[in-house]
């Protein structure tokens, strides 16, 4: 059986308060058991996602790096280097926020004006253009990808977060108020019963005095 509540009084009024806040644990106990259901469910969905993701970014990966030994055989691997130094860095990338049941989850979106390759076609081979364009749009994969990965972070820590919730109400908070709610109840009850025994008791010496 859970403990009481420490301090509490047997009294009719704490009884109402403690009935109150049972109802409010129960209560809030089926929201966080729904909100984690959702989290959970929900979870599985992106994880499905960053699992299509991940094989897609390595299927992408092999082919643009087959691409890119196929260049190097034909130009050698020093002209492909100095082509490469002449791409620039990385597109930007913009960051915000959306807001899944109460998370806040990354959004990342890589933004680019670039429609044509950086570099001259004369001394290059059609394999590296392959290969630069396949890498290009890998980085638009692997952005999406963090973004995912994050969102599965986020998820995970809140479903772990709202089951510890979802478990101290039901396994201590709810069973604690039932206990006190009970132990409140066999209070009075015994008190009512000492009353009308008192009751019964002053009456018949009454009634006893009466007739004397």
């Amino acid at each position: 059986m859970a403990d009481i509540i420490e301090g509490v009084k047997p009294t009719r009024m704490q009884l109402l308060e403690i009935r109150k806040k049972r109802k409010l644990a129960e209560n809030g106990h089926k929201l966080l058991s729904e909100k984690r259901d959702a989290l959970i469910s929900e979870f599985f969905k992106i994880i499905d996602v960053r699992n299509s993701l991940r094989k897609k970014v390595e299927s992408s990966l092999k082919e643009a790096f087959s691409d890119l030994i196929d260049a190097e055989m034909i130009m050698g691997r020093t002209s492909v280097v100095d082509v490469a130094r002449q791409i620039e860095p990385m597109d930007e990338v913009k960051t915000t926020t959306m807001n899944i049941m109460g998370v806040l989850t990354p959004q990342m979106e890589m933004f680019s004006d670039k429609n044509q390759l950086e570099y001259g076609f004369l001394h290059t081979s059609a394999k590296l253009d392959e290969a630069t364009l396949k890498f290009r749009d890998i980085m638009r994969d692997i952005v999406k990808l963090a973004e995912v990965e994050g969102t599965i972070e986020d998820l995970a820590r809140e479903i772990e977060k709202t089951k510890r919730r979802v478990n101290a109400l039901e396994h201590i908070f709810i069973p604690r108020f039932k206990a006190t709610e009970k132990y409140i109840e066999l209070v009075l009850d015994e008190r009512e019963r000492e009353d009308f025994f008192r009751r019964k008791r002053i009456k018949s010496i009454l009634a006893a005095r009466n007739n004397a």
